[in-house]
């Protein structure tokens, strides 16, 4: 890794809902500032389902994002201390060690929601990876 990166995480429990869709929302950011390679980001969970929740599935893709093919994964606090900021979701009880910089954006498990509330969700997980991205990099071109 050089020092020009910027490691980004987003993790929450079960890595099948709100962690999905911030790094779905920050990939997507990620290649609109033309930032591939200055942004790293990283997602799992401490306790990973099985599968992406179908109500965040069906949400995505509302407004063009596609994460059918995903799968969530666990991550490793050792992985989570090379991250220069962690955004968790709500639900966690992270302890890192590192000199991380860990936001904690206490939002619902969209996981059983009606689609309104899940689309709620969606939006205020796209206000806050816009946030972040304005906060670290300034406002997008």
């Amino acid at each position: 890794m050089t020092e020009d990166v910027t490691k980004l995480a987003f993790v929450c429990v079960q890595n099948a809902g709100r962690s999905q869709m911030s790094t779905a929302f920050a990939e997507r950011e990620r290649e609109r500032r033309g930032l591939e390679d200055e942004v790293e980001i990283v997602t799992g969970g401490t306790d990973p389902a099985e599968a992406v929740h179908d109500a965040v599935i069906e949400t995505m893709a509302d407004v063009g994002v596609d994460l059918s093919d995903r799968v969530p994964r666990a991550v490793s606090t050792a992985q989570l201390n090379e991250c220069d900021v962690v955004a968790t979701m709500g639900c966690s009880t992270l302890e890192l060690d590192a000199d991380v910089e860990v936001r904690d954006w206490a939002l619902p498990d969209p996981d059983g929601e009606d689609p309104e509330t899940v689309r709620d969700i969606r939006q205020q997980v796209a206000n806050n990876v816009r946030e972040l991205f304005e906060e670290l990099f300034g406002p997008a071109e």
